[in-house]
């Protein structure tokens, strides 16, 4: 913000000018959501990619409410620039526009240590394209970063680099864009034993026992959303299990083996069923609307970005409501009323 203001003078001019001119547009031409309007935000309304802008949205707000403490804490990092305490030099809505600036520029490296692994690139991700299933990636080199292509290219022909293993909703905050064959992309369910279970300290056991957490966290990717469905049913069976003795028998027991009658299972999948129903009815339109939406060639490039990141994630969720029907299509007695719960694990 400081070199801007400096104008022409600033050894940054140049790159500043690009970076103003894409103003952290992605290769859609769209910004970053967290520059969206709450009307445009609404665009997104059943997505946990809402909730996240206006987390991180919250966390730049503190950020430039702290810049006056590290103005004067840090006074030498702005001794070649005299001009006023920050929030006096720059409203909060400029300290935003520069955050998604320097954000849009981060790229992953590869074959680099962990602490290596982010770097800033002011005219790379702005000005390239990017996809998650090409081999062209931006590399450490020799204390450098360049782009390493994978194929002899001739002068013209564009290249696509690959950006790293983001999920969708990462790629639309940082860089404004979704990718469609993104492999990497996923969602996330979280499930969290019930803490006024009488015997939630014995179920906690048990889940530690076996790798998982009292508020596990389970990632549902793209393609293996059956894979995805088959991990949380040994955990979602635990809330169901009432009896002590059956407790105790799950307590001893080596795996994460819980007495599975029919009618727990069928309680099992209706709960998850009507889960996936219930995240899918929060958005506001349809799979069809969305490919009416996106079939119009005038569509406002926001709303765009924003149906195509709905769409896929409602996919991911249909997988998975057809994944769990299809196991309730395979009981062997659909007459079986699910077994009453009153400590059921909770999804969220």
């Amino acid at each position: 913000m400081y070199e801007k203001k400096q104008g022409k003078k600033s050894f940054w001019y140049p790159y500043i000018r690009e970076l103003d001119r894409q103003r952290g547009r992605g290769q859609l031409a769209v910004e970053s959501p967290l520059l969206w309007s709450e009307e445009e935000l609404a665009y997104l309304t059943g997505s946990p990619t809402k909730a996240e802008v206006l987390e991180r949205a919250e966390g730049i707000k503190r950020e430039y409410n702290e810049l006056d403490t590290v103005w004067f804490m840090a006074g030498s990092l702005f001794q070649q620039y005299p001009y006023d305490i920050p929030t006096e030099a720059f409203p909060f809505e400029i300290f935003k526009q520069a955050f998604v600036a320097v954000q849009s520029c981060v790229v992953h490296l590869q074959k680099v240590p962990l602490a290596q692994r982010f770097a800033l690139v002011p005219l790379g991700p702005p000005l390239l394209a990017y996809r998650s299933n090409c081999k062209a990636m931006l590399s450490a080199v020799n204390g450098a970063v360049e782009l390493v292509v994978d194929r002899a290219c001739k002068a013209g022909e564009p290249i696509v680099v690959w950006c790293g293993p983001q999920p969708n909703s990462k790629l639309l905050i940082n860089y404004g864009f979704v990718d469609d064959d993104n492999s990497y992309d996923r969602l996330v369910v979280e499930a969290a034993l019930n803490t006024e279970d009488p015997q939630y300290q014995d179920k906690r056991l048990v889940v530690q026992r076996n790798g998982k957490l009292s508020v596990q966290v389970f990632h549902v990717y793209a393609g293996k959303e059956k894979e995805a469905v088959s991990d949380m049913l040994p955990y979602l069976r635990l809330g169901y299990v009432s009896d002590p003795s059956e407790m105790q028998s799950v307590l001893s027991s080596q795996g994460p083996v819980c007495p599975v009658s029919p009618c727990m299972e069928r309680a099992v999948l209706d709960q998850l069923a009507d889960y996936f129903n219930r995240r899918l009815a929060g958005y506001l339109t349809t799979r069809n609307e969305d490919e009416s939406l996106l079939s119009d060639p005038n569509l406002n490039p926001r709303r765009r970005v924003a149906t195509e990141l709905v769409r896929l994630e409602k996919k991911i969720l249909h997988a998975c409501l057809q994944a769990t029907t299809e196991l309730i299509d395979e009981l062997p007695d659909h007459t079986v009323s699910p077994c009453p719960a009153p400590y059921a694990l909770l999804l969220k």
